[in-house]
């Protein structure tokens, strides 16, 4: 693309117009500086809130492709390409789900999560390519990230991903964008100029980040992962965890830390499950079956199961 183009079309972005409330910050002691950001930071969490019908749809299209057996699968370039593959990355130790059933691509590849590398953004095949790569299926959700919306490798991707019939999602922060345009759903914060012209890791970060942490985390939930607010599906992989999953059965149950532990240990770590043995008084087998029955759902299944007395 011409760089006059390009230019133009820079000037049309709401998140690379210059904001009148920071023109002076270079100005600035450090406190005013951090004040200033602080006061833009406060308009994020609105301009995430109206668009909260959007992310609800897009939830219910996720937790359609994660009982199908989908994938909800997440590509961006730059900072938007790290915000979601540390998204994705996050989801097996929390939700206790397998890896690759939340896929995160950044343009450039996993170098790209440490190093510029240039160029990388700005190809449509790319995108389209890294998809194929994982064998993307029309049971897939793909979320395409880009504050600008006009990034190619997003646009590539996403232009695949509709092609094969998956369902689309776009996350913005300008309105009426390129991928906005051309996504199922489109999710657009608003979030107005950053407070450093063009660094679109501030406000525009924020808010991609809080939307990637709903999207992932009220479809967890609908799909089981929690009981009431706990979460019981997480991986038992380090010591604070261990204790994690400790305190959590003590809270649902009442049973001492010595008897969680013991729970814990029958089950094989498997948290949801030490607990519904802990309130039911079932087997680890028993349990199993139980929570097979009850779609994952451990409120569920413990409703289902009256506690057995004691022997």
């Amino acid at each position: 693309m011409a760089k006059t183009t390009l230019m133009a079309e820079l000037e049309q972005l709401v998140s690379e117009a210059r904001n009148p409330d920071t023109m002076q910050i270079d100005l600035m002691s450090s406190a005013e500086i951090l004040a200033a950001m602080n006061a833009e930071d406060a308009r994020v969490a609105a301009a995430v809130r109206a668009v909260l019908p959007n992310i609800a749809a897009a939830v219910d299209r996720i937790v359609e492709a994660f009982k199908g057996g989908g994938r909800l699968v997440y590509m961006g370039a730059g900072t938007s390409g790290r915000l979601g593959v540390l998204d994705a990355s996050e989801c097996p130790p929390t939700f206790g789900v397998p890896e690759g059933m939340v896929v995160g691509l950044i343009a450039g590849g996993d170098r790209a999560l440490r190093h510029p590398i240039e160029g990388a953004e700005d190809s449509r095949d790319e995108g389209r390519r890294d998809l194929e790569k994982i064998n993307l299926t029309a049971k897939d959700v793909v979320v395409g990230i880009a504050v600008s919306g006009r990034t190619p490798y997003v646009i590539g991707g996403l232009d695949y991903a509709r092609s094969i019939g998956a369902v689309t999602a776009a996350l913005s922060c300008n309105p009426d964008s390129a991928i906005a345009r051309m996504a199922d759903i489109a999710i657009s914060p608003l979030v107005g100029p950053e407070a450093l012209t063009g660094s679109t890791r501030l406000k525009s970060g924020t808010a991609q980040k809080l939307v990637l942490n709903m999207l992932t985390t009220a479809s967890m939930i609908r799909i089981g992962k929690s009981y009431e607010n706990l979460m019981v599906d997480l991986s038992v992989s380090n010591e604070k965890l261990a204790a994690r999953a400790t305190r959590i059965l003590v809270e649902v149950t009442g049973r001492s830390a010595e008897e969680a532990e013991k729970f814990l240990a029958a089950s094989q770590n498997n948290v949801k499950l030490a607990i519904l043995m802990a309130l039911t008084g079932m087997d680890a087998e028993e349990g199993e079956a139980a929570l097979r029955e009850a779609d994952g759902f451990l409120r569920r299944a413990a409703a289902q199961h009256q506690p057995r007395a004691a022997s």
